[in-house]
């Protein structure tokens, strides 16, 4: 899984940080920090506060395509 916040749109609210502490917390009363790459662990929590931001400025992306390895065809 991995998450971008769109820090330009991101206006503090904090939703996601009270959803998803671990992936989410704000520095002081405005900057948001989050980590880009939470464990599958925290999928439905970030999934959540991705869901209540109010701007839609948090995208996550849970595509498995990424983990899986390319197999090579058969010779």
């Amino acid at each position: 899984m991995k998450v971008v916040v769109d820090l330009s749109r991101c206006q503090g609210y904090a939703q996601c940080a009270f959803l998803a502490p671990d992936a989410f917390r704000m520095h002081g009363e405005e900057a948001l920090m989050y980590n880009p790459t939470p464990d599958d662990a925290q999928r439905e929590r970030v999934l959540r506060a991705a869901a209540a931001c109010p701007l839609q400025a948090i995208l996550v992306d849970t595509s498995e395509e990424r983990d899986t390895p390319v197999q090579a065809p058969p010779s």
